[in-house]
């Protein structure tokens, strides 16, 4: 009785074990499982950004969680620096192996010399950027032979920020010459009020923001640049003393202790509309909103002498460079490339206002101030700051002569004559086209 009890359990196991191998009931060949193929993990890399532009941290952030968002495998984490050490600290990185994946770079001359040393991967083989971006633009950031060793990342422009306010209520125009902005000055400071709120406490300023900003008005844009560089114009001509003139034309419209203030010093004049005029840059446009100061503002473009056309400085501000020594090349390079999609650029435009994608195609701008400041390459020619090209590549460079002559020319320690001839003669100690008006 034992013996077939324990037999009926037997085939009570085994039967059902059988079946579930054999398939279905009648098949002698069972079936091959089924396995579904996981996609592969791909490692997460993490690339460093350097950048001298302490003020946007969470504005890139969010742009670069973006880019992230499409290659989820990489994450870049932006790590800027003070805008004052920035090119020293960016080349002891370099020389040290201790710089960042990606980095911003200042437009001409000093890149260019990061290329030259080495430091900067060549991007040609990115073959859609040439396709993205204008030619004038890249040149920025690419050698006399065609060399690309950076993306553009963003443009600024140049104007006069005025309290639209005191100019309703005191029924002032716009000026459309520099003589009418002088005559302009002269009558708000009889007021007793100051015209402008620029000052000389951080040296950049007035060439930053005068000098190079009325010289394409003055010399005839681009092309009169052009005939500085290739040696058909002299560095002390008419026209560069015109130049200097206009710095000299500004001097009595200023602050009486101007000397001793600082960048902020001058933001805040204009934010407490203590000064209607304010010589600036694009770049302004976001720390003007969220001071929300109690009067109505706006832009418009630094007029040029009567009898000559208007020209705006829309200056190549920063790109950004492949640190040659990165062990992520390839992952740095897909970043580089979503640089010159529309996507970025509608990024860049939304959340960085005042500073401009470079791109051929740019979309719709929604920030009202950002949009006059852009309408005026629609209105106007454009060309770069003068002293950023090629006369900034040897010592002395074009770019230190003239922020220290700007400087004396506005405190009345120099003529506009004498400053010229400092440029000529700095220029003339290596610049060949420089050289030819000395022999």
């Amino acid at each position: 009785m034992n013996r077939i009890i324990t037999w009926t359990i037997f085939l009570m196991i085994t039967v059902p074990v059988f079946y579930n191998f054999a398939g279905a009931a009648g098949t002698d060949t069972p079936e091959t499982p089924t396995i579904t193929e996981q996609p592969k993990q791909l490692k997460q890399i993490i690339l460093t950004m350097g950048s001298w532009r302490k003020d946007d941290v969470e504005q890139v952030n969010v742009i670069l969680h973006k880019f992230t968002e499409k290659y989820p495998h990489i994450v870049i984490k932006f790590d800027p620096t003070s805008p004052a050490d920035y090119n020293d600290v960016i080349e002891a990185q370099l020389e040290s192996g201790t710089a960042p994946d990606l980095f911003y770079l200042r437009s001409f001359s000093y890149s260019k010399k990061l290329f030259k040393k080495g430091y900067l991967s060549p991007l040609n083989d990115l073959t859609e950027i040439k396709k993205s971006f204008p030619q004038q633009m890249l040149e920025a950031w690419s050698t006399p032979e065609g060399a690309l060793y950076g993306i553009p990342l963003m443009a600024v422009s140049h104007g006069i920020y005025y309290n639209s306010s005191f100019f309703k209520e005191m029924n002032i125009a716009i000026p459309d010459t520099w003589e009418q902005l002088l005559a302009l000055a002269e009558q708000i400071k009889q007021q007793g009020i100051v015209p402008f709120a620029n000052a000389t406490g951080d040296a950049w300023t007035v060439n930053g923001l005068i000098l190079q900003n009325v010289i394409p008005n003055i010399i005839g844009g681009i092309e009169g640049r052009l005939a500085y560089y290739n040696g058909d114009r002299c560095f002390d001509d008419e026209q560069m003393v015109a130049s200097f003139q206009a710095v000299k034309d500004i001097a009595p419209y200023v602050s009486e202790n101007q000397k001793l203030l600082k960048y902020a010093d001058s933001l805040q004049l204009f934010i407490q509309g203590k000064s209607p005029m304010w010589f600036g840059g694009s770049w302004d446009i976001p720390f003007f909103e969220e001071q929300s100061p109690e009067f109505e503002w706006s832009v418009f473009a630094i007029p040029p002498p009567e009898g000559k056309k208007y020209y705006v400085t829309f200056h190549p501000d920063a790109g950004i460079g492949l640190n040659a020594s990165s062990q992520y090349i390839e992952e740095a390079k897909l970043f580089l490339q979503w640089m010159a999609t529309s996507e970025f650029a509608s990024l860049l435009i939304e959340h960085l206002p005042g500073f401009f994608p470079m791109h051929n195609d740019i979309t719709v701008i929604k920030n009202k101030h950002a949009r006059v400041f852009l309408g005026f390459n629609d209105t106007y020619q454009t060309d770069s700051r003068f002293v950023w090209g090629k006369i900034r590549d040897g010592e002395p460079s074009a770019y230190e002569i003239s922020l220290q002559s700007s400087i004396e020319v506005m405190n009345n320690l120099i003529t506009p004559e004498q400053a010229a001839k400092k440029l000529q003669a700095g220029l003339s100690q290596w610049y060949e086209p420089a050289k030819r008006c000395t022999e």
